[in-house]
């Protein structure tokens, strides 16, 4: 497979019902989803006495997505061998573009959105055309991607990530604890595994998911920092990182743990240690 023979399939609002029907066909044969979102970076810190650093990162996540609005979701589909998804014989990836951000009247960190532009996101065609996020939680909700235990969820450092998912359907802000966090995750994603945990293992790799791709020798297809591609590469890096780092042990023992929250910084370290 290479860019040739992969379709990018951009989601608008014109769009968005047809294309969540193909994904309850897809997600029936292609229950792995590789995840990615852009969002208009970190703006804010939390203000007050946390009990430990999981606790203040909880926090600053929590004020940071409650404030801000969500730009664009990636899902990559694959089979449990990596096979990637097919739609009338071609290879296919999904890109969400949304219309809630503005440019004009939200806040937003300028790195992050200078980075989205030089990308190629056009923040114009976003608000003409970009899909209302409620409607998307409302169809996300009976797409059986969510809601599922055979669903498994593949992602990178993804606090951030689950926290506008878990937004958007619940229509709600995040909960003020932690662990309320994670009982909504773990009811919304059953199966959630963060490749940023799995590093640790690892020992000394640090560094993001390109960098990881790289160790690896995992090539990139499409550009960076557009969740579409950045999804695929998310898919095809723990693949390789299941089939060549952890082929023996297998990965159960990291799912539903987030890395930097919660559960993350005990019960994972520990096992390493052991």
């Amino acid at each position: 497979m290479n860019a040739n023979n992969l379709v990018t399939r951009e989601v608008w609002a014109d769009n968005l019902e047809e294309e969540m029907g193909i994904i309850r066909e897809v997600i029936t044969r292609y229950p792995y989803v590789a995840m990615d979102t852009e969002f208009p970076g970190v703006v804010a810190r939390p203000v007050g006495t946390f009990k430990d650093q999981s606790d203040f990162h909880y926090h600053m996540l929590r004020c940071n997505v409650d404030m801000l609005k969500l730009i664009q979701l990636g899902l990559t589909f694959t089979d449990g061998d990596g096979h990637l998804a097919h739609v009338n014989g071609q290879y296919c990836i999904w890109q969400f573009n949304f219309k809630e951000f503005s440019l004009r009247e939200d806040v937003y960190a300028r790195d992050s959105i200078e980075l989205l532009k030089q990308s190629g996101i056009d923040f114009v065609a976003l608000e003409v055309r970009g899909i209302d996020v409620k409607k998307f939680g409302e169809l996300l909700m009976v797409s059986d991607v969510v809601l599922n235990d055979e669903v498994r969820w593949i992602t990178f450092h993804s606090g951030y990530d689950f926290g506008y998912l878990l937004k958007l359907l619940t229509c709600k802000e995040l909960p003020e604890r932690e662990s309320e966090f994670f009982e909504l995750l773990n009811q919304y994603f059953p199966q959630v595994y963060d490749m940023k945990l799995m590093m640790k293992r690892l020992g000394n790799i640090h560094g993001g998911l390109n960098k990881l791709a790289d160790l690896l020798q995992v090539e990139r297809i499409g550009p960076q920092h557009q969740a579409g591609s950045d999804s695929l590469l998310t898919a095809f890096t723990f693949f390789k990182l299941c089939g060549t780092k952890f082929s023996e042990e297998g990965i159960d023992r990291f799912n539903g743990i987030l890395y930097g929250l919660g559960r993350d910084s005990s019960d994972v370290n520990e096992n390493m240690e052991g």
